[in-house]
């Protein structure tokens, strides 16, 4: 998959069936909609493409609506219904690697900025459908809308297209056992840390991926040695303990307890990480052999929420305890999960 920020670039596809939205998760309804316009664009014979957000428009309005706050002014009106913006489920790096997965041609991440939310319905269309992407076919969700203020809607689009020369479709609503599959749903299911639920709706177990960072040592320190993974968003859909598996360190999976969040007994700095430690490290990978390498952290149970430890002692005890409560976890429920 072929990935553009922007699109002012001369390699972009000359023609392509095309989807827009953020994608957050892109979970089994996401999954729906990307087979359907990957069938689309096998029988037009153009690329197919998603358009994204980075950063997700509500946290630019939320942004905004803070700064205006802070200034003493009153936030524009995007900014002040989406004064809250979304706890995020997935990276820039997990969202493109599962779009790849579902066999999209090429990606344009869009920077969500005052310029682009202030293109009116008809400049986004002209501009950067039709002059930007060369849509020939669009697809969106039921509850679309673009441009400045959201003015734009499914019927305009649809006008849109019949004047530029495209064609417009769109998808209802995807459901599990009558319920409704969204990224809103994802993320109360992480917030709740009900992992099954989560995994029923994306379809996967819920992972984070990246590469294996150094850090201050002190989990080695502790006895509990971690690879560490940064979650560049500030607010993460899931927070907590957990049990896990480790993709990316070998041939098998590895068994794993993991610490997903601000990591308050030892940090002030509000920076995400997720640290992780292997139940039984590999040997052949030696002590600093997980650095820099690419991995995947599939977060598999919720053991509690993160804590405050009055001590390092205390922390190295409460690590402990979670240790072998995936060890026990594991033991429990390894093999039907595997299956």
């Amino acid at each position: 998959m072929r990935v553009f920020r922007g699109f002012h670039h001369p390699d972009i596809a000359p023609a392509c069936a095309l989807t827009i939205g953020n994608f957050d998760g892109v979970h089994r309804g996401h999954q729906a909609m990307l087979a359907l316009l990957t069938n689309e664009a096998r029988h037009r014979g153009v690329a197919s493409c998603v358009m994204t957000f980075e950063p997700h428009p509500r946290d630019y309005f939320a942004a905004l609506a803070r700064s205006a706050e802070a200034a003493g002014r009153d936030p524009q009106p995007g900014a002040q219904k989406n004064m809250s913006a979304p706890a995020r489920i997935a990276t820039l790096r997990d969202k493109l690697s599962e779009l790849e997965r579902c066999g999209i041609d090429q990606a344009v991440v869009l920077r969500f900025d005052a310029a682009l939310a202030g293109l009116s319905p008809q400049a986004f269309v002209e501009q950067v459908l039709v002059a930007g992407v060369h849509a020939r076919y669009v697809l969106v969700g039921d509850d679309f809308r673009f441009g400045a203020r959201r003015a734009g809607d499914y019927a305009m689009l649809d006008a849109a297209g019949d004047a530029l020369g495209f064609d417009v479709a769109r998808m209802m609503s995807y459901e599990v056992h009558g319920a409704r599959v969204s990224s809103s749903a994802v993320r109360a299911a992480l917030a709740a840390g009900d992992m099954p639920l989560a995994a029923s709706l994306l379809g996967r177990p819920y992972s984070i991926s990246g590469h294996v960072q150094h850090g201050r040592k002190l989990g080695r320190e502790l006895g509990f040695r971690t690879l560490n993974l940064r979650f560049a968003h500030p607010k993460p859909a899931a927070m907590g303990i957990f049990v896990v598996r480790v993709l990316g360190l070998g041939d098998t999976p590895l068994p794993g307890v993991a610490s997903l969040g601000s990591r308050p007994t030892v940090d002030d700095s509000g920076r995400v990480l997720l640290e992780t430690h292997v139940l039984d490290w590999p040997a052949v990978l030696g002590p600093e052999g997980g650095y820099g390498r690419l991995i995947r952290v599939e977060l598999l149970a919720r053991l509690h929420d993160e804590r405050r430890y009055a001590s390092l002692d205390e922390l190295r005890a409460a690590i402990a305890d979670d240790t072998a409560l995936a060890r026990r976890w594991f033991a429990r429920e390894a093999p039907a999960s595997q299956a």
